[in-house]
């Protein structure tokens, strides 16, 4: 079974718009999706990507506003603007959830209550939720994000996408393509069919 890297970051509604679509593509192309959470701020500097974000650029933020509700609609998916944008403890949670058994679960909840029911990412009980929708004890998922193995996991999994030249996200890789936004994924499902 071909594995898909994808690298993503709770912050990027655009990553939200892909991993709805993740289900659907490891069935339909039978290959197996490798989640990794990355510090999105840190990709783009790391890649000399030192501008503004787009919340600093007036007509961009409009622009982009009404392009995420199309594709929200043409996915059909609640679609929500977050209460805050500091992921890095959801982040981190993922990579604990996995070593829980629960990390499909915990990327679906976490992306729920961030961008289709509009969220503060580093609110405690936004992370509780999360938790407790994949299956979680709260109390041990809000310990385990802070404990060293996963600090140090998290720190691996962003120099090790950084030295892979991760630069944005959604990003997917799959041998040695790389294929960056949920706009993409039409030239994904290309290469997956050996089109291309």
């Amino acid at each position: 079974m071909k594995t898909v890297d994808f690298y993503f970051d709770f912050i990027s509604p655009f990553a939200y718009l892909a991993s709805v679509q993740v289900p659907k593509l490891a069935k339909q192309y039978n290959v197996n999706f490798a989640l990794h959470p990355i510090d999105l701020f840190a990709a783009k500097q790391a890649a000399g990507n030192t501008g503004p974000s787009n919340r600093e650029i007036p007509a961009k933020i409009t622009y982009l506003m009404a392009d995420l509700q199309r594709w929200a609609r043409r996915y059909d998916v609640p679609f929500a603007f977050p209460k805050g944008f500091d992921t890095a403890g959801l982040n981190r949670g993922f990579l604990w959830a996995k070593t829980q058994g629960a990390a499909d679960r915990y990327f679906h909840s976490a992306y729920a209550e961030v961008w289709a029911r509009g969220g503060d990412p580093a609110d405690l009980e936004l992370l509780r939720a999360a938790a407790e929708a994949a299956g979680l004890s709260a109390d041990e998922f809000l310990r385990g994000i802070d404990s060293p193995p996963i600090l140090q996991a998290y720190d691996q999994e962003n120099r090790e996408a950084q030295a892979r030249g991760v630069f944005g996200v959604p990003i997917f890789i799959v041998d040695d393509q790389m294929f960056w936004g949920n706009d993409r994924i039409m030239f994904l499902e290309e290469y997956l069919r050996g089109q291309s």
